[in-house]
């Protein structure tokens, strides 16, 4: 190499730092300045890790004023390069000496970058076209937005994610029983809009208690990282903008800080594309007098495209607050109550028929006129005698059973705004066995009690909430805060009996008092050694995850974990199926959400569930009242909140006195009884078999599960993924089965890994394990540690240049080809969509000397294995020996990519132009039957057909990676 003061150099290991002038050379030593990052470098001549900037006629270069040059002539006098041409801005001829070249000027485009000298590793160049692949493939799959949850693959679930999460602004009530999974089905429907672009600021309104539940599960199960907004939060927020929701994308807030907090209700209709509101049946809606709570919501819904609204008991406060709720998402069309009321009774007809379908009956006359005149638009004269005629065959008359009611569930009733799943429709559930424990009272209890009983504390609701603890009523009357009742609470001995009975079992232990807790897990390891992990309220996050993680560990994890009332709330704990209620909460949901920690769809073993309490107590009284009033230890409770509310007075004083004269409980427990029952009877009386059909989608003809369960079994991600990260230089170790750790190293190509913490993280490529361990991050292709490793090599240029060797001795050596690899790439598809038609588009190129196109018939791994790296000194001697030859092919390389450019570009506009026609079409002749189809979605879709002409039109070629070959014989 010769070197010159004036020459512009750039630093093969630090090419960020721009273009580098010599500025000294003394003896062995060079001295390069490099005036866009101020930084200076000392090299000695004989080894300096640099290359000469040489630009090429017919590139436009930027002068150190910021004009641009368009080179038609190169000059060199004295070892200084100048080039001559036409300037852009004025269409002058002029001459720019490289020593007044832009100092920030950067090699965006490959070939640049090659002749440059600026080559890359050879796996750089593998990893960036199958990052270009995978990205491709990922953005054109129907199964985006729903591969990255760490969720369980039910039917029901991912049917109403599916259907919902593909809508223009969604507007639904999710209603499934509990247990059935409405936060994840809302959450899938979350994660799919954020995915797809169809939204980008979410908010979630809901009571301040759950919180917490729904910001651990919206970021365990599906990454997405919400924000907690309350008073003092909004106070830190107004520092940095005036409205304080605009400084987050993900936002969860309580009902009451919008109820109490007049002055955020204006403030919180910034923009967001989708609003969340869980615990929906609070909303109290009167015609005359509508709660506040229900006027703050209304007000957010006029003003936010898409509202989800949950509720587990859509008529459970009554059939107008149900029509309230459905007003909330569709005012023009839910206007009267009325009106609603009379058209839910025109479809009773229907109902009817549907039912007698169901139940394999007999259709009457009444039955088929209904169906004829519902479906008047279509004949379904055939299909009906292919029912009622019983010399057919059954499948076949199954088949026209299932094409009637996929009529009908596309225009009946409330069909597209609701989804309602209940146990009863869907399977799977396990048995619940109760084991009740009657324990005698200790007499340190007893003393302790009836001091208590003498001076009462609060009001009675408070006093009945103590009498269930006698433990704390212990401690008072001692005034001592050690756990010394456990060494004579019978419970606790009971306790130990029944773990050691069951060594190999998990036993999930909930107590109402993160203090009980502690105590419990202290006796159970002082006095047995019992491997016991405690989940509480006063723990981290991070704490919390690993608790459940050394609960959830099959070999040297925990047997038991001992929960607060916290351990009722987000975490499911499905691996075991012992529960021991230590104590009892008044409240019947409470009670309830703590069965739900093993009761739900997913197990797959009956639940045991122990109810140990002392004799003669309030304790008793309640155990009574829930099994024998309510039988909710054995059977789910939606009317239990219901009957809980009708009752709570004597329930209540029944508890705080203890005065169970004459026989006070047996007559509440009658009553409870009585009033449970004939609120199930109406329930079930009005279940609308119908609406349930709909919302598990079993007569979908969906494979969406099995292509989900084939993408997860692959092991093309896996591979992909380790490659990703040892290019991207993160470190990998192994864990435990199933796991690997990954941390961040001083070597990374990125120094800023979004989604890597800095102290490592461990994942998991397999969902079961991922289920099972709450530590353990689930990788899937829509997890931010991937999408973010894509984001940094496509958004950067790893890997754009490549130099290799080809040992082959058939073919004459020095033979010579060039990789290229151009991209199809929509201008503006933010939020459109787009991608789903036209996903950004890798077109590979194989040339000989000659420009012929070799890539159609040989693949790129089989020539890949072929390939040999070499060093990046000899590299750069082989592309600057090859520059003129690489400049002639990628010219002739041009008509070829553009002719496989607009074949992929009318292939889109033809899969959008069918697409979207048909979907417009179905629901304009939906429309005019069923009322649920809004004019705006109609109209969305013809406004995005388009805008995606219009881009499609506009859609761009560009070169992405040039991979120069030379063949050798080895």
């Amino acid at each position: 190499m010769t070197f010159s003061l004036g020459q512009r150099w750039i630093s093969d290991a630090e090419s960020e730092l721009g273009l580098g002038t010599i500025v000294a050379i003394e003896g062995r030593m060079l001295t390069l300045l490099f005036p866009a990052s101020g930084e200076q470098r000392l090299y000695s001549i004989q080894e300096a890790p640099v290359t000469r900037v040489r630009f090429n006629i017919g590139d436009e270069i930027l002068s150190h004023d910021d004009w641009t040059l368009l080179v038609t002539d190169i000059e060199e006098s004295n070892e200084i390069i100048t080039y001559i041409g036409t300037r852009i801005d004025t269409g002058e001829e002029a001459r720019l000496k490289e020593t007044f070249l832009n100092n920030f000027i950067k090699f965006n485009k490959p070939q640049d970058k090659l002749f440059a000298g600026q080559i890359d590793k050879f796996d750089r160049f593998v990893l960036r076209y199958k990052s270009l692949l995978n990205q491709h493939e990922q953005q054109r799959s129907h199964l985006r937005g729903l591969l990255g949850a760490r969720v369980d693959l039910i039917p029901h679930q991912f049917y109403i994610a599916e259907e919902v999460g593909q809508r223009h602004a969604p507007r639904i009530l999710l209603a499934d029983e509990v247990g059935l999974g409405k936060t994840i089905e809302a959450g899938l429907i979350i994660h799919q809009q954020l995915i797809t672009g169809r939204a980008k600021r979410v908010l979630i309104v809901l009571p301040e208690n759950l919180q917490h539940q729904w910001l651990v599960e919206m970021l365990r199960r599906f990454n997405l990282h919400f924000s907690i907004f309350d008073e003092s939060r909004c106070e830190e927020a107004y520092l940095d903008a005036v409205n304080p929701f605009d400084t987050e994308q993900l936002v969860l807030c309580s009902i009451d800080l919008i109820r109490k907090q007049k002055h955020l209700k204006n403030a919180l209709l910034a923009t967001w594309d989708l609003l969340i509101v869980d615990e929906a049946h609070h909303l109290i809606w009167d015609k005359e007098k509508p709660s506040a709570q229900y006027n703050a919501i209304e007000k957010l819904a006029n003003a936010i495209p898409g509202v989800l609204l949950l509720t587990a008991t859509p008529d459970q406060l009554g059939h107008e607050s149900h029509f309230a709720r459905l007003r909330l998402l569709d005012p023009n069309r839910f206007y009267d109550y009325q009106a609603f009321v009379n058209e839910e009774a025109g479809y009773k007809p229907v109902v009817d028929a549907v039912n007698q379908l169901l139940d394999g009956k007999f259709l009457s006359d009444d039955a088929k006129n209904s169906i004829t005149e519902l479906l008047s638009e279509q004949d379904v004269e055939p299909l009906l005698n292919v029912i009622t005629d019983i010399t057919i065959d059954e499948a076949e008359q199954q088949s026209a059973q299932q094409e009637l009611i996929r009529g009908l569930l596309d225009r009946h009733g409330t069909g597209r705004l609701l989804f309602r799943n209940t146990r009863s429709a869907i399977k799977g559930f396990p048995k619940r066995l109760l084991k009740s424990v009657a324990l005698p009272l200790p007499d340190q209890y007893k003393t302790a009690m009836k001091v208590s009983k003498m001076m009462p504390v609060g009001d009675i609701a408070q006093q009945a909430f103590t009498a269930l603890y006698p433990e704390q009523i212990y401690q008072a009357f001692e005034a001592s805060t050690d756990n010394s009742w456990c060494a004579f609470d019978p419970r606790i001995n009971w306790l130990i009996d029944l773990i050691q009975q069951n060594k190999n079992e998990k036993i999930l232990i909930i107590a109402a008092q993160a203090q009980t807790a502690l105590a419990i897990e202290e006796a159970l390891r002082t006095r047995e050694a019992i491997k016991a992990a405690v989940f509480h309220e006063g723990l981290s996050l991070i704490e919390r995850d690993k608790s459940a993680a050394y609960f959830a560990q099959v070999e040297d994890g925990a047997q038991v974990m001992v929960c607060s009332e916290i351990g009722s709330e987000g975490r499911n704990f499905q691996f075991a199926h012992h529960l021991v209620l230590f104590d009892l909460p008044i409240n019947p949901d409470l009670l309830e959400q703590r069965i739900g920690r093993l009761d739900r769809i997913g197990q797959r073993c009956d639940i045991q569930i122990y109810t140990p309490y002392l004799k003669d107590t309030s304790q008793e009284f309640l155990q009574q009242w829930y099994e024998q009033g309510l039988s909710a230890f054995t059977q789910t409770t939606p009317t239990g909140h219901t009957v809980y509310e009708a009752v709570k007075d004597q329930l209540i004083s029944l508890l705080a006195t203890g005065d169970n004269s004459d026989n006070q409980l047996d007559k509440l427990i009658q009553h409870t009884s009585t009033l449970n029952n004939e609120l199930k009877t109406n329930l079930e009386q009005g279940r609308d078999k119908l609406l349930e059909i709909n919302s598990s989608g079993v007569l979908q003809n969906s494979n969406l599960l099995d292509d989900i369960t084939e993408m997860d079994q692959l092991p093309h991600f896996t591979g992909f993924a380790l490659q990703m990260f040892d290019v991207l230089g993160v470190q990998q170790e192994d864990s435990s089965e199933h796991c690997l750790i990954l941390k961040p190293t001083e070597h990374m190509l990125a120094s800023d890994y979004a989604g890597l913490p800095e102290d490592g993280v461990t994942v998991t490529f397999n969902r079961q394990t991922a289920l099972s361990r709450d530590d353990v991050s689930y990788l899937t292709w829509e997890h931010p540690i991937i999408t973010n490793g894509l984001d940094i090599v496509l958004s950067s240029e790893i890997g754009t240049t490549s130099v290799a060797i080809l040992k082959n001795n058939s073919l004459p050596a020095a033979s010579t080809f060039l990789e290229l690899i151009y991209v199809v790439e929509a201008i503006n598809t933010d939020n459109a969509q787009l991608s789903r038609f036209l996903p950004t588009t890798p077109i590979r190129l194989l040339l000989d000397k000659n420009a012929k196109n070799l890539g159609e018939n040989v693949t790129f791994d089989s020539f890949n294995r072929q390939l040999t790296p070499i060093n990046r000194h000899i590299s750069r001697k082989v592309a600057a020996a090859s520059q003129s030859l690489i400049d002639q092919l990628i010219k002739q390389s041009l008509p070829t990519a553009q002719s496989l450019m607009a074949d992929i570009i009318d292939e889109a506009k033809q899969n959008m132009q069918h697409t979207l026609q048909q979907e417009s079409a179905r629901l304009l002749a939906l429309k005019a039957v069923n009322p649920n189809i809004r004019e705006d979605e109609i109209q969305y879709l013809s406004d995005q057909q388009a805008n995606f002409e219009q881009i499609l039109d506009n859609t761009q070629l560009k070169l992405d990676a040039i991979r120069f070959i030379v063949s050798t014989h080895s």
